[in-house]
């Protein structure tokens, strides 16, 4: 219990740089907090004591504001920052070492029975605000934008954004630094492919009508010249 106890606390000192020190984590953050009775309200759970499980959930809703259900199973060093809004759902899986920020739903869809949330790999993050919604299966070291909502299954070292998300990156190589500002636009850059092409064929068609023009215009001289 210690050893989770200082895990949890050293992994927000080094991904919150507003972190002071372990008294501030442990006293004043909410996601410590709810992470801690999680770990309460999964082990009542698991042992059957399901009242009991759902009171201390119910109970860290109304001091964090971070709803996690007794049954969801969370690994190690989750990190949730701010916290504000965050749900995650009762069949969710939360691998090793994953960051959520505020307003983030592990949720269902309303029409799946028995595994019907998400499950997350190891070293993912959820940017803020995002959704990630039904059975679906995360991979390893993901990164999802803010604002996304995802709907189908991501693959491993993939970024995802949009709603519904899509992937726009995937290099194969393992995400150290997590960042959920500097992601690639998918709109944005279709709408550069797009006015580059625009612009050749504009040229393209400049210079057809040059050509057009040319024979015209010399026909033209010939006919001045033989007045």
């Amino acid at each position: 219990m210690f050893e989770r106890m200082k895990e949890d606390i050293a992994v927000i000192r080094e991904k919150d740089p507003a972190a002071r020190s372990a008294v501030e984590v442990m006293l004043l953050y909410n996601g410590f907090k709810a992470v801690r009775m999680h770990r309460r309200a999964n082990w009542c759970f698991r042992h059957n004591f399901k009242f009991l499980a759902r009171w201390i959930s119910q109970r860290c809703v109304r001091k964090t504001n971070i709803e996690i259900h007794p049954g969801a199973q969370v690994g190690r060093r989750l990190f949730i920052d701010h916290g504000t809004g965050v749900v995650i759902g009762e069949t969710a899986v939360v691998g090793d070492d994953c960051t959520l920020y505020q307003g983030v739903t592990l949720g269902g869809t309303g029409k799946d029975k028995g595994k019907r949330h998400p499950t997350l790999g190891s070293h993912v993050m959820v940017g803020a605000g995002a959704k990630v919604l039904g059975p679906i299966t995360i991979g390893n070291n993901v990164r999802i934008a803010a604002g996304a909502v995802v709907l189908s299954d991501i693959p491993d070292d993939c970024t995802a954004v949009g709603v519904p998300a899509r992937v726009v990156r995937r290099n194969g190589a393992k995400i150290v630094e997590l960042d959920q500002i500097h992601i690639p636009d998918p709109v944005a850059q279709e709408l550069c492919r797009l006015e580059h092409r625009i612009a050749l064929l504009e040229k393209e068609l400049a210079g057809a009508r040059a050509s057009q023009r040319a024979p015209e215009a010399a026909a033209s001289g010939g006919r001045e010249d033989s007045r």
